[in-house]
């Protein structure tokens, strides 16, 4: 039986995408606590806490509505996310959480909490320089999917992408424009 020191264990050391699916598959059959991997992408081995985080994304991603119930739980943690290499990976998290295209079990669970911290951790990925660019792309658009639930963003939103895309990757450009042309639309 899979427990939290024996997860810790086996990620370790270096895992491929083979090995994070098939841990994946082990922590839905055993239905392992989501809280305690949650626990572990704030590991302090920053290589645990990556592959941890990078778990946690797949096991989310194939079955979110499965978790409704730890929804909170990972959201009052979502402001302490610092390790660079778990940030990508709770963007995404988010921008998936938070898509219009969501379950409609997890679009009640996200009414029910308040979202400004997580916001706010958003906000500040998008202003750090020294946020990976897909990072800061994935929360521009959780951001703009929770503008639809704070009106406030969407005015924000645009000048934080205005000013990166003057000097932004092409993969900022291309997300940016995108971000912007839905925003446009939706004033």
């Amino acid at each position: 039986m899979l427990s939290q020191q024996l997860l810790a264990k086996l990620i370790s050391s270096t895992i491929g995408k083979a090995k994070v699916l098939e841990l994946t598959s082990t922590i839905t059959e055993q239905q392992f606590p989501l809280c305690d991997l949650i626990d572990l992408t704030f590991h302090p081995d920053k290589k645990i806490a990556f592959r941890a985080s990078w778990i946690l994304e797949n096991v989310l991603m194939q079955n979110a509505n499965a978790y409704v119930t730890d929804l909170p739980y990972l959201l009052h943690r979502f402001p302490e996310v610092n390790h660079a290499s778990s940030q990508r990976h709770y963007a995404n998290i988010l921008t998936r959480l938070t898509s219009s295209k969501g379950h409609p079990d997890i679009k009640a669970a996200l009414a029910n909490i308040n979202m400004e911290p997580v916001v706010e951790k958003l906000f500040d990925w998008m202003i750090d320089p020294k946020v990976l660019v897909a990072v800061k792309c994935s929360a521009a658009e959780a951001l703009m999917h929770l503008s639809q639930r704070y009106d406030w963003i969407t005015e924000e939103l645009r000048n934080q992408l205005e000013f990166l895309m003057r000097n932004g990757t092409a993969a900022l450009q291309a997300r940016g424009k995108m971000i912007l042309k839905k925003i446009q639309t939706k004033s």
